[in-house]
C-alpha cells in the first residue's frame, strides 16, 4: 500500500505563506499528496522514505497554489457590447443605466434564458479561467432582480460546480439594481429581496455569501444594511460592492458587518480603509472595471498595504463593465493600473483571493492538510506570472489532486 497518491520532485515551489521569503519561495524542493490533500512539502534532500503511487520529474518547473478568482458574474444571458461602444463615443456609464440600459439589458436576456443556456456560455467563460490555472471561481447572480430568475442563475452556477473542473463558490446579489417594474420604489424593492427572495435562497441553500452593490445609481447603505441584518441572522456571510463611483460609506458598511471583503474601493475613505482593517475583510480590487470604465481615481492602495488591510485581485468578469475572462491578465492590469507588485498579484489571486471567500482553511497557500489545488508552471520566477499578457506558461493543472486535462 503506498503513503502518498502523487509526488512531485524536482521543483521549485512558492508556498504563498509567510516563511520569510518572497513568495514563500522554496527551491529545490518536492511535493506530495494524498487523498486530495497536500500531504508533504519541502526541500527535496528532506522527502521522507515513503512510497507514492505516481512521481512526476519537474525538472525545475516551479509550483504555486492554483488560482482563485474571487469576484465574477459569470452567469448571465446576452452581452453588452452595443454599450461598450457607447462609452467609447463618450457616454457615461451612469447616463446609459438612468437611460434603462447597463445592467437592466443584461436582466432582460438573462430572464429569457433557460438555465441550460446559462449554464452552456457561462461554462465558456470558466473554461477560459481554468485555462490560465483557476481552480476556484466565485460567482454572483444580481441579473435576474425576480425571484425565478434569480434562483434560476443560481442553480446554474450550483450545476457547473456539479459538471465542472474548477470550485465554484455561489453568491446571492438580489441587491444588484432596482429592476424596471420596481422604479421609483427602491425600499419596496429591497423589502421584497429580503421577504421573498433570500429566504428561498437561503432553504434551498443556492448561496454561499450575499452581496450588494452600494452606490447611488444602486442601493444606500441604510438599504443595504436592513439587507445584511437578515442575512446575518441566517447565517450567511456578505461582502459589498463599495465605493466604486463615490464614497457612499460602502468601505464602513461592510466591515460594520464583518464582511468577508468589500470590492472596488475606489472612492473609499480612509475611515473606511482603516474600518476594513479592523475587521479583517479583504480588499478586493478589480482592474477590469476600472479599465473598461475609464475610471481616473485609484483605488488606495498605499493606505491599504499601511493598515495591514489584505489585497485580492478579481477579474469581475461581467457583461457591462468587465468582460474580461483571463485571470492572469487582471493581475497584470494590478501592476500597470493600480502599481501593485507581482507579489502582490500572485498573492491578490492565491492567499487573499481565498480569504475572501471564507476559504483560507482549505486553499489559497500550499502548506500541508490543504486541498491539492495546485499548476506547474514553465517559468523561472513567479514574478512572472504577472509580467506577461497573453502568454499562458501554465504546465499542469491539479484540483483536489486531480489532474485538470486544459483544453489546447
Amino acid at each position: 500500500m503506498s503513503d502518498w497518491d502523487l509526488i512531485f520532485t524536482d521543483a521549485n515551489i512558492a508556498t504563498m505563506c509567510s516563511n520569510g521569503e518572497a513568495y514563500g519561495v522554496i527551491k529545490n524542493a518536492a511535493l506530495a499528496v494524498h487523498g486530495g490533500r497536500i500531504a508533504w512539502l519541502g526541500p527535496q534532500s528532506e522527502v521522507p522514505n515513503l512510497r507514492a503511487k505516481e512521481s512526476q520529474s519537474l525538472d525545475s518547473q516551479w509550483l504555486t497554489p492554483a488560482l482563485i478568482d474571487c469576484h465574477t458574474h459569470l452567469v448571465f444571458g446576452g452581452d453588452r457590447a452595443a454599450e461598450f461602444e457607447q462609452r467609447l463615443n463618450g457616454v457615461s456609464y451612469e447616463e446609459i443605466a438612468r437611460a434603462g440600459g447597463g445592467i437592466r439589458t443584461t436582466v432582460q436576456a438573462t430572464r429569457n434564458a433557460t438555465e441550460g443556456l446559462l449554464i452552456d456560455s457561462a461554462r465558456v467563460r470558466a473554461n477560459s479561467l481554468v485555462g490560465e490555472g483557476v481552480a476556484t471561481i466565485e460567482v454572483k447572480s444580481g441579473y435576474g432582480l425576480d425571484l425565478d430568475t434569480e434562483l434560476r442563475m443560481l442553480s446554474a452556477a450550483r450545476e457547473l460546480n456539479n459538471s465542472h473542473n474548477a470550485s465554484i463558490t455561489t453568491t446571492f446579489l438580489g441587491a444588484h439594481s432596482v429592476p424596471s417594474e420596481y422604479q421609483g420604489r427602491t425600499n419596496e424593492y429591497i423589502d421584497f429581496v429580503i421577504s421573498d427572495v433570500l429566504p428561498v435562497v437561503h432553504e434551498r441553500n443556492l448561496a454561499d455569501a450575499v452581496d450588494a452593490y452600494c452606490e447611488s445609481i444602486a442601493f444606500s447603505a441604510e438599504q443595504i444594511g436592513r439587507l445584511f441584518e437578515e442575512a446575518t441572522k441566517l447565517g450567511i456571510p456578505v461582502k459589498l460592492h463599495a465605493d466604486q463611483l463615490s464614497d457612499g460609506g460602502g468601505a464602513e458598511l461592510a466591515a460594520s458587518f464583518n464582511a468577508l471583503s468589500a470590492d472596488h474601493l475606489e472612492y473609499s475613505s480612509s475611515q473606511g480603509v482603516r474600518a476594513l482593517a479592523d475587521a479583517g475583510s479583504v480588499a478586493v480590487l478589480l482592474p477590469g472595471a476600472f479599465l473598461t470604465l475609464g475610471e481616473t481615481q485609484l483605488p488606495p492602495v498605499d493606505l491599504l498595504r499601511e493598515c495591514d488591510v489584505p489585497i485580492a485581485i478579481a477579474t469581475d468578469c461581467n457583461p457591462g463593465t468587465s468582460p474580461l475572462c483571463s485571470l492572469r491578465l487582471a493581475m497584470n492590469l494590478g501592476t500597470s493600473l493600480f502599481h501593485l507588485t507581482p507579489e502582490e498579484c500572485l498573492a491578490g489571486v492565491t492567499r487573499n483571493a481565498a480569504k475572501a471567500l471564507g476559504l483560507a482553511h482549505d486553499r489559497g497557500t500550499l502548506e500541508v492538510g490543504k486541498r491539492a489545488d495546485i499548476c506547474a508552471w514553465n517559468i523561472r520566477h513567479p514574478r512572472e506570472l504577472t509580467y506577461w499578457a497573453g502568454l499562458n506558461q501554465l504546465s499542469k493543472l491539479y484540483v483536489g489532486g486531480t489532474h485538470v486535462e486544459i483544453a489546447g
